[in-house]
């Protein structure tokens, strides 16, 4: 790159980055101190100035420029790692607020300080590992970080998927512009970074390429077993395994592991609307999970029942290519303006990423900050708030307020659409969407939006409650998953021979740590009940977590020569207790609203309620 490129790159880098990057290098501590000092910003992309002087800006940039030609010209070598209680410093000035010590050890291992394998405690013990196995089900992104630890462990492992190749989720969801909505340089391992998204919201297609990649270069993709799906599972108390069921095109088959880690996910069954008379519908209809991309929309009349995240990031294609669009609306939905959403990353911002050292690293921690546990103080009720019945707080109302002002501009003009797509709930009582165009879309002429229920299908019209028909080509249910019916349709079967379904029941899940439950030894949850991240956060990150718990304890079982472990049952109901107590207090319980992330009784059972850090 010449000097003019270089001088172009550093112009477009955040300051508050670099100036992390110019105190990690150079030890100097004069970029922690005035008039160096960032200010505070709440953005999921901070401003990239930092607020910092005009006069001050060109001597951060000056700064780095020259360390990095002392790193070239070897008369600069990279210090040690900082400490946590440097970390801390450094954390709180690149933020312009306090952070408190505990997240410096997590902070670390995010930003490859630090890193999370785990190993022996002394020799492997080799004669033991000998005769354990372990089965992986899924892979998805917890699926391959299972199958790549128990690797560096050593533990042998069989990985099978049900599909025709991994990814799960992100194999599936091949919905029109489907992506990620959390920025994809911290959706990402903490283990394989990517230094080559080509924007801060990659699509469904970047973000398999990325989950293929890192599974062929850690070797788990050669260990999968595709097109194998565990229909189910039956504990024998002697020999102390799990007997597997497993189904393929080549029939069923019968095998037996010491431990079973489930990796299948949360969202894995799509939730097919129970409409009466859709059986009757004389035109193609799918779930958004499901894409039909052999029937093309032009010219068609579309419904599309559901207004979630899928039908956020699909309208403004389908309404673009649809003769006529019907959508069908439970209750509206908050979405947050589309900063940086359509980006792409420029030249510069790739050489930065790949030249500065830690410029990733910081970067990745500004939004871990920016989209985690900041959020959640602005969940929790305030006893003492005036107005429970719009905001759980002060801040959660300023949320409102601005998301409001947001909405109010996209649809000047239309006060019909206003009133139809206002919310009367609290921000993130349900997921808060990133606007995909949906309000430019709602106004085009070929789009309609009703708030009243389908009522029933008959042929080709889409008849609601009070009677009145809508004709539709096709039917597109953007209408979720089965959340509550956590490892369906696998038949689970514990200790006791009772089904994990009969204790489970439809719709509420509960696991300690949700990870496991009592009756089912050797049983490993990934991704299970309350630890979806609706506050904000990667799952990446709580996949990460739980597979080092569950190797620890793997690693504990070689080690000490124990056949089982099982979680106690006190120990598993204080856990469910502290969650449903603590989300009493949050937002996903609001009274008069409803989400998917709790069940009809009012449970949560979704949503992790504690902060990442403690986790």
């Amino acid at each position: 790159m010449s000097d003019s490129q270089r001088e172009q790159a550093l112009r477009e880098a955040s300051i508050p980055t670099l100036l992390m990057c110019l105190a990690q290098i150079t030890r100097d501590p004069r970029w922690l101190q005035e008039p160096f000092l960032p200010r505070r910003d709440v953005s999921i992309f901070a401003e990239p100035t930092g607020g910092l002087s005009p006069q001050a800006q060109p001597a951060v940039r000056d700064a780095i420029a020259q360390a990095l030609d002392e790193l070239a010209a070897g008369t600069r070598t990279l210090p040690p790692l900082p400490t946590e209680a440097q970390m801390v410093e450094m954390m709180s000035v690149c933020l312009g607020e306090r952070v408190p010590p505990e997240y410096a050890p997590m902070a670390m291992e995010e930003m490859g300080f630090r890193d999370r394998t785990l190993d022996w405690h002394g020799q492997p013990p080799a004669a033991r590992l000998a005769g354990f196995r372990v089965l992986v089900i899924g892979a998805g992104f917890s699926g391959i970080c299972a199958a790549y630890r128990l690797g560096q462990l050593g533990i042998p492992f069989e990985i099978v998927e049900k599909n025709a190749d991994l990814g799960g989720t992100w194999y599936e969801n091949d919905s029109p512009e489907s992506g990620v909505d959390t920025p994809n340089h911290f959706y990402s391992y903490s283990f394989a970074p990517n230094l080559h998204w080509s924007s801060n919201y990659s699509k469904r297609g970047e973000v398999w390429e990325y989950m293929h990649r890192v599974a062929e270069e850690l070797g788990v993709r050669r260990r999968i077993r595709f097109g194998t799906e565990v229909v189910a599972m039956r504990w024998l108390e002697e020999p102390r395994q799990w007997e597997v069921t497993m189904r393929s095109a080549g029939g069923e088959r019968s095998a037996r592991f010491n431990a079973v880690i489930s990796a299948v996910g949360m969202l894995n069954r799509p939730k097919l609307a129970s409409i009466p008379g859709i059986e009757t519908f004389t035109g193609h209809s799918w779930h958004s999970a499901q894409w039909r991309h052999d029937v093309p929309l032009a010219g068609k009349r579309v419904a599309v029942i559901g207004t979630g995240a899928s039908a956020m990031q699909f309208l403004r294609t389908v309404a673009a290519e649809a003769a006529q669009v019907t959508i069908f609306q439970r209750s509206p939905q908050w979405a947050r303006p589309p900063q940086d959403y359509h980006g792409k990353v420029s030249a510069g911002g790739f050489w930065l990423l790949e030249n500065v050292p830690y410029y990733y690293a910081w970067y990745r921690f500004g939004l871990m900050w920016r989209y985690g546990d900041g959020l959640l103080p602005s969940l929790r009720h305030d006893p003492a708030w005036p107005h429970p019945e719009r905001a759980m707080n002060h801040r959660n109302d300023r949320h409102r307020e601005q998301l409001t002002a947001y909405l109010l501009e996209q649809l000047e003009g239309r006060e019909d659409l206003i009133v139809k797509a206002l919310p009367d709930y609290p921000p993130y009582g349900k997921r808060i969407l990133i606007d995909n165009g949906w309000y430019q879309a709602l106004k085009r002429p070929n789009v309609e939006l009703v708030t009243e229920a389908v009522d029933r299908i008959e042929g080709a019209d889409i008849v609601t409650a009070s009677g009145e028909r809508r004709q539709a080509d096709v039917i597109l249910l953007a209408t979720g998953f089965e959340a509550g019916k956590m490892l369906w349709p696998m038949d689970i079967r514990g200790r006791s021979g009772t089904p994990l379904r009969e204790v489970w029941g439809e719709d509420d899940p509960r696991a300690h740590l949700g990870l496991t439950v009592p009756d089912y030894p050797n049983l490993f949850v990934l991704t299970g009940p309350n630890t979806a991240l609706a506050h904000g956060g990667s799952l990446i990150f709580v996949s990460e977590c739980q597979v080092r718990y569950v190797t620890a304890v793997l690693r504990e079982m070689l080690e000490r020569g124990l056949e089982a472990v099982e979680v106690r049952r006190e120990v598993h109901d204080e856990y469910c207790a502290r969650v449903d107590a603590e989300h009493e207090q949050l937002v996903w319980t609001h009274k008069g609203m409803r989400n998917w992330y709790r069940n009809p009784r009012g449970r949560v059972f979704s949503p992790m309620p504690w902060r990442l850090v403690d986790y």
